[in-house]
């Protein structure tokens, strides 16, 4: 269990979901990872939820935007990187090969925030802290624990973030002949790209995959289902990462879980 009070540009400081029904959203992930929720207005007179495991604010669920909704878009979990001074970053972009989305935009005092797409594809956020910092809680049951891209280029998306935040990697040679590469802050590994696979049994596309803690992950997956999800990927145990297993809230939004 990391208790966390901020985070280091570079690092992964957040995850969010924007979804089209807040309330059944709340509701599954209420019965898979035990959060508790404060409910909080949206400008435009909608609400969000904040959610938290015990007193540690460690995630929130908010409605699709006017065009994710228009497009009848499946939710999406979102991934932030940690930044120093997100309007910097954004200017940045053009030098690095990456395509500014959306912002920089200030998030009342909570914040400044930009969605950006690496080579290859994945829309990524990039978070500068006010009055929040990121996850509370990580590397334990419920909470955020890892995020990995999946690319069609792997390279350039490493050159990439080596180039907007500096990362060191590391590279991990796999049985079907890829590399799967980490992203490292002060020698510790904050996230991982790997190629996206192009033979996978469930169509996949360009984008960050979020994992949260699980105790047993046999029994999260049966709680999940319990709870209307869809199994994307059975649990498996991977030789570096251990047991992990992909799933597809009833809402769309795509997640996987990682025993701790």
């Amino acid at each position: 269990m990391t208790r966390r009070t901020g985070f280091t540009t570079g690092e992964v400081c957040w995850t969010d979901l924007q979804t089209g029904d807040v309330e059944a959203a709340k509701t599954f992930y209420a019965a898979l990872f035990g959060w508790r929720y404060e409910d909080l207005p949206t400008p435009d007179g909608r609400s969000y939820a904040q959610a938290f495991l015990g007193d540690g604010l460690v995630s929130v669920i908010a409605p699709q935007n006017p065009q994710q909704e228009t497009a009848g878009a499946p939710g999406q979990w979102n991934v932030y990187f940690a930044a120093d001074d997100a309007r910097e970053l954004a200017a940045e972009l053009a030098h690095s090969g990456g395509s500014l989305d959306f912002g920089p935009e200030a998030v009342n005092d909570t914040g400044v925030m930009i969605f950006f797409a690496p080579p290859g594809g994945g829309t990524t956020g990039a978070w500068q802290a006010g009055s929040h910092f990121g996850t509370a809680r990580s590397q334990e049951p419920g909470a955020l624990a890892w995020a990995e891209l999946l690319t069609p280029e792997p390279q350039a998306a490493v050159g990439f973030f080596q180039q907007l935040f500096g990362h060191e990697v590391t590279e991990y040679p796999q049985d079907d002949g890829g590399t799967y590469t980490t992203l490292m802050v002060n020698g510790t590994e904050v996230a991982g790209i790997a190629p996206l696979p192009a033979d996978a049994d469930v169509p996949l596309k360009a984008g960050w995959q979020v994992y949260f803690g699980v105790a047993n992950v046999a029994d999260a997956v049966d709680a999940a289902v319990a709870a209307g999800a869809v199994v994307l990927v059975e649990p498996e145990e991977l030789e570096e990462a251990g047991t992990v297993a992909t799933l597809q809230d009833p809402q769309g939004g795509v997640f996987s879980l990682l025993e701790l």
